[in-house]
């Protein structure tokens, strides 16, 4: 089953870009991953450079990452983390959010792990399917039907970093569908937008860099923007198992895409 991928990077008006993303696109494998590193912490934009070449390094092996491999996985990347804090004290509380989804490709299932407020998005025929829950204080709270007005939403209580592996969340496998669409983002770009509007942008779209730049179309000006990043990764043919098309091919609009980079096998 074809597989086709496309992320987009943003550095927003921060003074650096601590959001990294990365990809292995295989013939027996595929491994997507995208972390944020954790604002006011200096060494957010390391940890998370390390997280996402700890884990393409492992995917490039070629081999498909076993679910029952994961934990051990993210206990040595918790491990690397930590060593990289003790040698520079600058660095102590370096920490960095992370969703990284691994696709087999010969027996078409797929798996994540998340952890903080990074999400990943499971879109089937057009309509959410399945999506990951922060691991921030905010959510806990609504989790609980506690008021969270005033609450900063940008507590975390599990992050790469502090040295708790037990904290990131591991989803079940799941059999792929042709048609599958599936969005990993940071909280700077999920925070613009509602579900609505990526639910219609991809019932538009006929190709994933089509699908995200509709997505930017749809944010209005924000004068405070994180950075914000994400990568889309379409299954088969999407665009034919929608639901709902709403105009018709002679009508869609020719998108550039200067911010994304594409890759398809």
């Amino acid at each position: 089953m074809k597989i086709e991928a496309v992320w987009c990077s943003n550095q927003g008006n921060r003074a650096q870009n601590q959001d990294k993303t990365g990809e292995y696109l295989g013939e027996q494998a595929a491994c997507f991953v995208l972390c944020d590193g954790v604002a006011g912490d200096a060494g957010g934009e390391q940890a998370a450079a390390l997280a996402c070449q700890f884990l393409l390094e492992h995917a490039g092996q070629g081999n498909p990452c076993q679910p029952e491999a994961v934990p051990g996985l993210i206990a040595q990347l918790q491990q690397m983390i930590q060593q990289a804090q003790q040698q520079d004290q600058a660095y102590h509380r370096m920490r960095t959010t992370l969703v990284a989804l691994f696709i087999d490709r010969s027996t078409l299932q797929a798996h994540w792990v998340h952890a903080g407020d990074s999400r990943l998005y499971l879109f089937r025929n057009g309509y959410l399917c399945q999506s990951t829950t922060d691991h921030s204080l905010v959510q806990k709270m609504k989790d609980a039907g506690f008021h969270t007005g005033g609450l900063p939403d940008n507590l975390l209580y599990a992050a790469l970093g502090t040295g708790n592996p037990q904290d990131a969340t591991y989803s079940p496998t799941l059999a792929l569908a042709d048609g599958d669409v599936f969005l990993l983002c940071s909280d700077g770009f999920w925070k613009r937008y509602n579900l609505a509007q990526l639910e219609y942008t991809l019932r538009l779209a006929h190709t994933p860099s089509e699908w995200l730049t509709l997505i930017e179309h749809q944010s209005p000006p924000l004068s405070q923007q994180d950075n914000y990043s994400a990568i889309a990764v379409w299954i088969g043919a999407p665009q034919e198992s929608t639901l709902l098309q709403i105009l018709p091919l002679e009508e869609k609009v020719a998108f550039q895409t200067p911010n994304c980079q594409r890759s398809r096998r």
